[in-house]
């Protein structure tokens, strides 16, 4: 382990890849020991943004333009990027490199493209694990970008310090079909496109949005005038460095008034609810459980058990499998 985590934390990127790769493991001998590498990272802290978006809106084209941005203004820039996997082979394409070509050959700049392994949420199941290497490496930003829109894409809400909706304008019905949840968790909702024959639609969606913005109720680590609604332009530049410089601002104003810390601590113990939850659910993949839940199962279907009753049976025998 030792041979991995000195080069980790000198901001080798090999070495960081062969530790994401690791925490995303499944064997149990890999699980021990990544367990073992995250309990021995120093306690670096980068800001953590998440990046969510309507299919097609262009993220990727967006984070190549935000990350250059940043590194050419001396930030290092770590990018976590979540393809979705198929529901029947599993399997991902993993291209965000292709489509970040430029960004993936810049020396202060690591994307790491993960499956998301049919993971609720937009997020893969170790992206906080790959937070926290990528923070140890030394990265000074890390962007975490999500599946896509859905209604569960609020839980990379849960592992950064700024969340950001990226959108795109004349998209119809768009502000009807994005849910309500999301909206709320948003920091920065970012038009993206404005630009050519779209500039003119784009600052329209800017104002129904921060209309609907305005609706909501205020959050209490939120400075007034957040959240809000600008647009930017991935293709030409436009409005980006204003976009950095109001992320900026906002975790400037919540680490001095505290919700910064409170937030990561939140974060620390929904984690640790999180992984407590998924073992549990990894008790019950075990073949003679599995077995068990089988057999209940086919009584259930066949009405001579109640739902509740059989649920309840499968834990008494976790419980005690003697009983």
């Amino acid at each position: 382990m030792d041979d991995l985590l000195q080069p980790l934390i000198n901001g080798d990127r090999r070495a960081l890849s062969r530790a994401i790769t690791l925490v995303e493991s499944t064997r149990p001998d890999h699980r021990r020991a990544a367990q073992d590498l995250i309990a021995r990272l120093p306690d670096r802290q980068a800001l953590r943004i998440g990046l969510s978006g309507t299919p097609g809106v262009g993220k990727s084209t967006f984070i190549e333009a935000f990350g250059t941005n940043l590194t050419d203004q001396g930030n290092s820039v770590a990018v976590l990027a979540v393809d979705p996997s198929s529901a029947r082979s599993g399997g991902s394409i993993l291209g965000d490199k292709t489509r970040m070509e430029h960004l993936a050959r810049n020396p202060r700049a690591f994307i790491r493209p993960s499956p998301s392994n049919t993971q609720l949420g937009g997020v893969a199941r170790r992206t906080r694990e790959a937070v926290r290497l990528c923070e140890a490496a030394g990265y000074d930003i890390i962007v975490i970008e999500t599946v896509g829109v859905g209604q569960s894409e609020t839980l990379v809400a849960d592992m950064s310090d700024l969340f950001i909706l990226l959108l795109a304008p004349a998209g119809g019905d768009e502000l009807q079909g994005v849910k309500r949840g999301i909206m709320e968790m948003a920091d920065l909702v970012l038009v993206n496109k404005a630009d050519g024959d779209l500039m003119s639609p784009a600052r329209r969606t800017v104002a129904d949005y921060a209309g609907a913005l305005r609706l909501l109720r205020k959050r209490p680590q939120d400075p007034e005038g957040f959240p809000r609604a600008m647009p930017v332009s991935a293709a030409t530049g436009l409005g980006l460095p204003e976009a950095w410089d109001q992320m900026r601002q906002l975790a400037d104003w919540r680490r001095q008034h505290g919700h910064f810390d409170r937030n990561r601590a939140e974060q620390a113990r929904h984690w640790f609810w999180a992984e407590l939850r998924a073992g549990l659910m990894a008790r019950l993949d075990r073949p003679e459980v599995k077995a068990r839940i089988e057999d209940l199962g086919g009584q259930v279907a066949k009405g001579q058990l109640p739902a509740a009753l059989a649920a309840q049976q499968v834990l008494d025998w976790l419980d005690g499998p003697s009983q």
